[in-house]
């Protein structure tokens, strides 16, 4: 089965030139053994925009993130980011993986992880010279964008999640990068600081023209922010606006029976009926 393409508005035509895309996928498939985790994946993800993918536990979530980033190969289909292969533009490309926190007695400081974006993989301390200067530039540079710079100067264990946060999505900003793949960052955060870093997410995608590609288990936090779904299950993925992916009719016929969608008093989505609905999710580390 083909996946379905809900609405236009929000996804360029499968016949726009490809010039346009940030990401571009064709009849993408992914297999383990003899299971297929997800096929015939269409996607064209325009630059500046913002995009989501849900869709229930081990679905493939991160899985298609790691397909983006060129480290897990297709079984079918293809792939590009940037106009080329997945994997050849990846010092482009921010990510930041699933994570549960820091160590509350770590004491590298904040400012010293943001610059392990520019740096981590070189040993020893950085000589003095044009390059440190630049360095510490473009970190103070990203600590402002992301809000941090009267926090960054201390430890990061000491931080709380929202701060720490900031401080990872500014490393993975640091190179100036033209995508930014995030796995379920607003996970492990409250109420208040999931909608402050979704919050600075759409910013950063709007402002500095960042392309964002979310993992979300919850879509209430950036259900307003969004351009785009991806929502996967039982193997196909549904693609299209908000508003006309989260829907009951859609839904259904993608999990083939009742699933209802229902909007609390508070206007967040619930959804009912599915093993596991994107806003009510358990165990958030199983794809």
């Amino acid at each position: 089965m083909r996946p379905t393409r809900v609405g236009t508005d929000s996804v360029a035509s499968a016949d726009g030139p490809a010039q346009r895309d940030v990401i571009r996928a064709r009849g993408a498939a992914v297999r383990f053994g003899e299971r297929v985790l997800w096929r015939d994946v269409d996607l064209d993800v325009g630059p500046g925009t913002f995009t989501a993918i849900l869709g229930p536990n081990g679905v493939g979530k991160s899985t298609l993130l790691k397909v983006f980033l060129g480290i897990q190969p297709l079984a079918a289909g293809s792939v590009t980011v940037l106009g080329s292969p997945a994997g050849a533009m990846r010092r482009q490309i921010g990510y930041v993986p699933q994570r549960r926190g820091f160590d509350r007695s770590l004491r590298i400081r904040g400012s010293d992880v943001v610059r392990l974006g520019l740096d981590g993989g070189r040993w020893g301390v950085p000589l003095p010279g044009r390059r440190t200067r630049r360095g510490r530039q473009a970190v103070n540079e990203v600590v402002r964008l992301v809000g941090a710079s009267h926090y960054a100067g201390r430890p990061i264990g000491e931080l709380s999640g929202g701060e720490q946060q900031r401080l990872v999505v500014a490393q993975a900003l640091v190179r100036n990068p033209d995508l930014l793949l995030l796995d379920e960052p607003l996970d492990n955060l409250d109420l208040a600081n999931q909608a402050a870093v979704a919050h600075l997410v759409q910013r950063i995608c709007r402002e500095q023209g960042v392309t964002v590609v979310m993992v979300a288990h919850d879509v209430n936090p950036i259900l307003p922010y969004l351009d785009t779904v991806v929502y996967l299950a039982q193997g196909q993925a549904v693609i299209g606006a908000p508003k006309e992916v989260i829907t009951t009719e859609t839904l259904s016929a993608l999990y083939g029976s009742p699933v209802e969608v229902l909007r609390a008093s508070d206007g967040r989505l619930v959804v009912v009926g599915t093993p596991e609905p994107p806003a009510l999710h358990s165990d958030r580390h199983a794809g």
